[in-house]
C-alpha cells in the first residue's frame, strides 16, 4: 500500500476532497466533529470523526498537510473498520500516512479504555458462578491479543476474584507455564482456588494436545498444594472454551 491509497479520502459522492485537507479549525462550525458531538451527541460522528477527536490535531505529510479526520478516514481506509483497527499493534498503525508513535500511542490506549470498560463491571466484586463469569471480565482484555497470553486469576473461600496475574506470554508450553510460576501469586495472596485462562489469537476455541497437558498438570499441582484449580478458559475472539465444563477437569 502506497502512502497516497493510504491517504485516499473515503466520503460521500460529491463531498469534495478538499475540505480534509483544510485544518478543522476553518471548517464551518456545524461541521466539525467537536462542536457536532457537544450539539448532537457521540452517536452523530462517523468513525473518522471519533478517530479525530483522539487524535486531536492533523499532520503532514509528503502530500501535503490533512486533517484529523482525513487520517482516520486513511487508518479506516487501511483496515477496513475499528474493529480491525483496534487490534493492530503501534507499528502496524505507524505504516499509515501520517500516523507517527504520538498518534498510534493515542489510538492503541483510546481501544484499550474500551477493553477496560467493557470488563469491568461498575467496582462490583465479581462472584464466579459460572465460566461465563470469568469470560465477561476477561474476554474483552484478552480477545485481541495478537500473542498467546496465559494468565491466573485468583479466588477467595466465596469464589470472588481477588486478583490475576500473567504468567507466560508467547506461547502455552510445559517450560514456560510452570506449576511454581502459576501458584507463587496464590499463595502470597492466600488465594482459596484459581482458574486458569489464556487465549487462542487464532480464533480456533478448541483446546490443543498442549492445553490439555499443561492443565492436568496444574490441576495435579493444586491438588498437592490445596489450592485447587477450579476451571481452564480458553479466551479465542467472542468465544470462550470452558475445560471444566467438557469435563476435563
Amino acid at each position: 500500500m502506497s502512502s497516497s491509497d493510504a491517504l485516499a479520502p473515503i466520503r460521500p459522492a460529491g463531498e469534495p476532497e478538499i475540505r480534509y485537507r483544510v485544518p478543522i479549525n476553518q471548517w464551518d462550525e456545524s461541521d466539525r466533529p467537536r462542536e457536532k458531538l457537544m450539539r448532537r451527541g457521540p452517536s452523530a460522528l462517523t468513525d473518522a470523526e471519533l478517530i479525530a477527536l483522539i487524535f486531536g490535531t492533523g499532520t503532514r505529510t509528503k502530500e501535503g498537510p490533512i486533517s484529523a479526520v482525513q487520517l482516520g478516514r486513511a487508518l479506516l481506509q487501511a483496515y477496513r473498520s475499528l474493529h480491525n483497527l483496534s487490534r493492530r499493534e503501534l507499528k502496524e498503525l505507524m505504516r499509515v500516512a501520517g500516523v507517527g508513535p504520538a498518534k498510534a500511542v493515542q489510538l492503541v490506549a483510546a481501544f484499550e479504555i474500551g477493553r477496560r470498560v467493557e470488563s469491568q463491571r461498575s467496582g462490583e466484586r465479581v462472584q464466579v458462578r459460572t465460566p461465563a463469569d470469568v469470560a465477561a471480565v476477561y474476554g474483552p482484555l484478552m480477545r485481541d491479543l495478537r500473542r498467546e497470553v496465559f494468565k491466573v486469576v485468583l479466588l477467595n473461600t466465596a469464589n470472588v476474584i481477588i486478583g490475576d496475574e500473567t504468567v507466560s506470554e508467547g506461547g502455552l508450553a510445559a517450560s514456560i507455564v510452570e506449576p511454581r510460576g502459576v501458584f507463587r501469586r496464590a499463595i502470597l495472596e492466600n488465594a482459596a482456588a484459581i482458574i486458569c485462562l489464556h487465549n487462542h489469537p487464532s480464533g480456533n476455541p478448541e483446546p490443543s494436545r498442549e492445553d490439555l497437558r499443561v492443565t492436568r498438570q496444574l490441576v495435579e499441582a493444586g491438588k498437592l498444594m490445596g489450592i485447587p484449580v477450579h476451571d481452564h478458559l480458553i479466551i479465542a475472539g467472542t468465544q470462550y472454551t470452558s475445560l471444566a465444563e467438557r469435563g476435563l477437569i
